[in-house]
């Protein structure tokens, strides 16, 4: 924009970046629930975006940035249907409702964003399409995360979320939560979703930060809400278990500047224990509820191992090893057999593990990966192999897409 200065700019975009990441889910489920159009709604969402990118730096971030959002949104969806000659009751009822409406009030109805998820997690659409569309509307996530989530290219991600929200539409799915009695062909979108909102939030694949707090406790929230709709579902309890374990360390994971604190170095008396138990409390209903651990639940186990060992060196590393080995039958990927080799490592000594990573290397799992490169090179260091080590760790930080972690491994290399 002319005249805009460059400075000024940058600061708006860093704070519009926050307020999206904190408010963005709630916005378009604000503004799906008005126009019965998750599609739409983030669409809208996404041009009041671009305005504010545009205003703010010569107008000033305004008091309340989410209610600002909404407004403009919601104005341009009226825009829209008045273009479309769309005049019908909707359109009508917004238009009542913008007219009414406080520009500085911003209080959803608070389980909007599991509705959202709902919606997003509808079996019209394919499981692929409901965990890609979610986390682009309910995460936050860009198509550039999603794609490194997935290994995917980024041109394939956007092409699914372009399909998804037309299908949404062709289908006119209801923005609402189902009846319980069609909750199931839903319930396993929902809960991958919920998972890998968090699974950001706690590693984040990109950014100048390690963790996104914010991420992380929008999916527990989300979580909780739905345990409280599916009492009875073990893998619910299970995967909020698994979230309360791995939320409990963020004390712990990162130093005042952000500079990440590796589980080796981590003080165990800032984990929150009171979390902790919660955790374990959620994994022990889980269990009551019977049919067997599945996915969630063995990675809540895994996750309890380490809550309850006081150090490294103490930890049950032979249990942890057969509970990766118990969902590697379950749920076979390349990362949790690299990560049963970590354990694996840590129980037995690293030459065994080196072969588990060796074999993950010869089928072309995880290429492109930082994990791979930087797990061997762990390995390699502590086999007595410097200078093969330091080139795992060069290559590792190449591939890696976090700031953050990308510091911790040229540190590593450089100290190999």
């Amino acid at each position: 924009m002319a005249g805009t200065d460059p400075e000024g700019a940058a600061v708006v975009r860093r704070r519009l970046d926050a307020v999206w990441r904190i408010e963005g889910a709630r916005i378009v489920a604000a503004l799906a629930r008005a126009t019965g159009d998750v599609g739409f709604a983030e669409d809208m969402a996404q041009e009041a975006v671009a305005d504010a990118l545009l205003q703010w730096p010569d107008t000033g971030t305004p008091r309340n940035p989410a209610a600002w959002l909404t407004s403009v949104a919601k104005r341009k969806a009226i825009d829209a249907w008045r273009r479309a000659e769309r005049l019908d009751n909707r359109y009508q009822l917004l238009a009542r409702g913008l007219q009414d409406e406080d520009a500085t009030s911003w209080d959803p109805v608070p389980d909007d964003v599991l509705r959202l998820v709902f919606t997003a997690c509808h079996p019209v659409l394919s499981r692929e399409a409901q965990v890609t569309l979610t986390l682009r509307i309910v995460g936050g996530l860009s198509s550039e995360e999603i794609a490194r989530l997935f290994v995917l290219p980024v041109a394939t991600v956007q092409q699914r979320i372009v399909r998804a929200k037309k299908t949404l539409a062709a289908a006119k799915v209801p923005f609402d939560v189902p009846e319980p009695n069609e909750w199931g062909p839903r319930l396993g979108g929902v809960l991958r979703v919920i998972y890998l909102m968090f699974t950001e939030g706690y590693a984040a694949t990109s950014g100048e930060r390690w963790i996104r707090p914010d991420l992380a406790g929008e999916a527990l929230r989300i979580g909780r809400v739905l345990v409280s709709l599916v009492p009875r579902e073990p893998e619910a309890h299970a995967l909020v278990a698994l979230m309360e374990l791995q939320a409990s360390r963020f004390g712990a994971r990162t130093r005042p500047d952000g500079t990440p604190v590796l589980l080796a170095d981590q003080d165990r008396t800032r984990w929150d224990r009171a979390q902790i138990g919660r955790g374990r409390a959620a994994l022990a209903r889980a269990d009551r509820l019977g049919r067997g651990r599945g996915t969630y639940a063995l990675q809540a186990a895994i996750a309890e191992c380490h809550a309850v060992a006081p150090s490294v060196d103490r930890t049950d590393w032979a249990q942890i090893v057969l509970l990766y080995e118990a969902l590697g039958r379950i749920a076979p990927s390349p990362v949790v057999e690299l990560n049963r080799a970590v354990a694996v490592s840590m129980a037995t000594g690293p030459a065994t593990a080196l072969a588990i990573v060796d074999g993950l290397v010869s089928t072309g799992a995880l290429r492109g990966s930082h994990l791979l490169p930087s797990v061997r090179a762990e390995l390699l260091a502590r086999l007595g192999r410097p200078n093969e080590a330091r080139a795992e760790f060069v290559a590792a930080a190449a591939l890696a897409k976090n700031d953050r972690e990308r510091d911790v491994l040229e540190r590593k290399a450089a100290a190999t």
